[in-house]
């Protein structure tokens, strides 16, 4: 992917950051009359949705196809889903950590915000059981899956297609794999284009955001904002950071430059998914990790990584916790790591309010009554932690790249001793 050619102060990145903050500007000049820009946003975003379903599809097939009869196939495979695993229970610990640490729920003037108490959500949040969860992940029908845009299945279908045209003789494969790889190559020359209409529909979103999330509940959740953010920071150039240099071969000065501008489309759009041919080309042009390796891991943590939402789940745990005067004891601990890990693999890329911290609000035994006051300002959490998420998608893309290569760079100098 192009989609940065220009040099200079006037490239996407910088003309997205300009974009955020004149949107913001305006948001705060209009207040709620900016939501007369939303649909400049919302046809941004749907025209990225419009690629980006056949675009994973593409991408992982024909990664999936060109790793899948080396030996590092499987240890590629491995190292996503630990990494992935890993740095969602890490986060999950950061959340509470931060929550007992500086207790954003106390002095939470709850009587003056029971008014926007609901039992709406108390019946939302079950999780599905173990064979339920893996059912979940196969296609009866990969058509369906494709038009209702089921990301889990459709990845699962990628991966088996991949793989099954992996398995073809030289031939057919290369064949094969030239008809994925050109479809992907024409959806990211359509996706070129739409990037250019990027910093308008950034700008509208922005102002949309600003100018209509409510700043009296706001207020009142101002402190677990805060400490979310200093939570978010931790993670996000503590332990990240922290793997790329110890796992990876790219200097952080160098993943710090220029993963921004995926942070602020992902901050903009709220989206994983939107995020992924932007990131997919910081991976591949700027920091020369493989297109195979890129094609396999992005899909996967735009559905399946959820650092930011780990924390999110965590924090609001402790959150109402506090601020219903309640205790938590090492079970009720346990359970919120337990669900907000697991029940985090799943979670689909895209803004809106996710039920999921209900299921492990219920899990810990805490009241769900107070959700309203965070949904209605959800927009901006989920900003932030989709921004958290695709920097640890670009990391894991790192770290496994620099593990396949190792394995591949070890075959070589036993292939050469013989």
């Amino acid at each position: 992917m192009k989609t940065c050619k220009k040099k200079g102060f006037l490239n996407l990145g910088n003309a997205i950051i300009i974009s955020m903050i004149l949107g913001i500007l305006a948001g705060i000049l209009l207040g709620k009359k900016a939501s007369a820009l939303a649909p400049l946003g919302d046809l941004f975003m749907q025209l990225i949705k419009m690629v980006v379903i056949p675009l994973i599809l593409c991408s992982i097939v024909t990664g999936a196809a060109s790793i899948g009869n080396s030996k590092s196939a499987g240890k590629i495979g491995v190292s996503t889903f630990v990494y992935y695993l890993a740095t969602t229970a890490i986060a999950v610990c950061i959340g509470l950590a931060f929550g007992e640490i500086f207790k954003p729920g106390s002095g939470v003037p709850v009587d003056s915000i029971k008014s926007m108490f609901s039992n709406e959500y108390a019946n939302k949040g079950s999780i599905p059981g173990f064979w339920e969860t893996v059912k979940g992940f196969i296609p009866e029908n990969p058509i369906k899956a494709l038009v209702d845009g089921n990301i889990l299945q459709i990845i699962t279908f990628s991966l088996f297609l991949g793989f099954g045209i992996s398995s073809l003789p030289k031939e057919k494969k290369e064949f094969a794999v030239n008809v994925f790889s050109y479809v992907n190559d024409a959806l990211v020359y359509v996706i070129l284009k739409i990037m250019y209409v990027a910093p308008i529909g950034v700008f509208a979103l922005m102002a949309d955001a600003t100018g209509t999330f409510g700043y009296e509940i706001l207020k009142s959740i101002l402190k677990l904002l805060i400490v979310y953010i200093g939570a978010l920071a931790l993670h996000n150039f503590g332990v990240y950071s922290l793997f790329i240099k110890l796992l990876s071969n790219t200097p952080l000065k160098k993943f710090w430059k220029s993963i921004y501008k995926s942070e602020a489309l992902a901050l903009s759009t709220a989206s994983s998914m939107a995020t992924i041919p932007l990131n997919m080309e910081i991976c591949e042009e700027e920091f020369g990790a493989s297109k195979e390796t890129t094609s396999f891991v992005l899909p996967l943590g735009a559905t399946i990584n959820m650092d930011g939402n780990a924390i999110y789940y965590a924090l609001v745990c402790c959150f109402f916790a506090q601020m219903f005067n309640i205790d938590l004891s090492s079970t009720q601990y346990i359970a919120i790591i337990f669900t907000a890990t697991i029940g985090s693999i799943g979670q689909a890329g895209v803004p809106g309010p996710s039920l999921l911290v209900v299921a492990v609000l219920l899990a810990a035994n805490i009241p769900v009554v107070g959700l309203p006051i965070l949904f209605g300002v959800d927009r901006l959490f989920d900003m932030l932690r989709t921004a958290v998420n695709i920097t640890g998608d670009a990391s894991c893309v790192l770290v496994v790249d620099n593990i396949a290569n190792s394995s591949t760079s070890k075959e070589t100098i036993s292939k050469e001793s013989i």
